[in-house]
């Protein structure tokens, strides 16, 4: 059994997520697959480990124990890993595929620990989520960050961040806005299909307001940077230019009272980032490296 790594850390994953489907999700296989790993180690050891509960899942002590030696079965193995990273030719570049938000905004912030986290060069190309995944199955990018839902099979998706949605302006903004001040202002939009501008919407019909359609829309953007220095260079005296982005990419102009920031009223319009990367990569040295390293990212 020690032979085959795959089921402890199925079993390890379980009690991590706490929960069999998540694991399931997080390592790319069915939940009766999970399932029937966790049978086999019982079958093994001739004991129960894990107990299925309604909020999630309790370690029989047998389990526990299990738990302890397979942490470190799990190190010994990661220690491994690294030192195989050591010996791969150090000419290959990591190429990670990003959404606006997260390849302009997130990555630079953090980019140059992954280069020393794997030991290699790291490049970005940046691009909207669902030609970043196609990138990704293409086997053009090795592992992708995405801001919109995109779901294809042979894909592991994992949840990241999160991020919110907010309305912004050169201008100060009122804290609770009204219908009417909506209305009243100069917008900078997103394009049509835009996720960020579907949530924006289904966000303004959940509270009662005017459909975005409505409002006086002076210019429309395709992405991100352009929507923050439109509204950053706008100079009309006479009305706010107002726009919705990701707070990541503002969050600094805020801090410096260069932009302004608010929210609906009695609602923030969140949504998750996703790590995404191919099934059959799953136990890539790489993969798991940069994974393991992004989820320990907090934001």
């Amino acid at each position: 059994m020690l032979s085959d790594f795959t089921k402890i850390h199925t079993f390890l994953t379980v009690v991590k997520e706490k929960s069999f489907s998540k694991a399931s999700a997080k390592l790319g296989i069915s939940q009766p697959a999970v399932t029937q790993q966790i049978k086999f180690l019982e079958d093994y050891l001739d004991t129960a480990i894990v107990d299925r509960k309604k909020n999630g899942i309790r370690l029989t002590k047998e389990g526990e124990q299990l738990f302890y030696i397979a942490q470190k079965i799990e190190k010994t193995v990661n220690n491994a890993e690294r030192d195989l990273l050591k010996i791969i030719n150090k000419d290959i570049t990591f190429i990670l595929g990003a959404s606006n938000v997260i390849g302009n905004y997130i990555l630079p912030t953090f980019l140059n620990e992954i280069k020393e986290k794997i030991n290699n060069d790291v490049s970005i190309k940046v691009a909207v989520s669902k030609e970043i995944i196609e990138q990704l199955k293409d086997k053009k990018i090795d592992m992708a960050l995405i801001e919109s839902p995109v779901f294809e099979d042979g894909v592991i998706y994992r949840e990241w961040l999160e991020d919110e949605i907010v309305i912004f302006s050169n201008k100060k903004l009122p804290r609770k806005l009204k219908n009417e001040d909506m209305l009243s202002y100069k917008w900078v939009c997103r394009n049509e299909g835009s996720h960020t501008r579907k949530l924006f919407k289904e966000s303004l019909d959940l509270i009662g307001f005017s459909d975005c359609d409505a409002f006086n829309i002076s210019s429309v953007a395709t992405s991100p940077t352009t929507i923050v220095q439109t509204v950053l260079h706008s100079s009309d005296e006479n009305s706010t230019t107002a726009s919705t982005v990701s707070r990541y990419a503002i969050i600094r102009l805020v801090k410096k009272g260069i932009l302004f920031e608010t929210r609906l009223p009695n609602i923030k319009i969140k949504r998750k980032l996703y790590i995404a990367y191919l099934k059959e990569r799953k136990h890539d040295a790489f993969i798991e490296n940069v994974v393991n390293y992004l989820s320990t990212i907090k934001k």
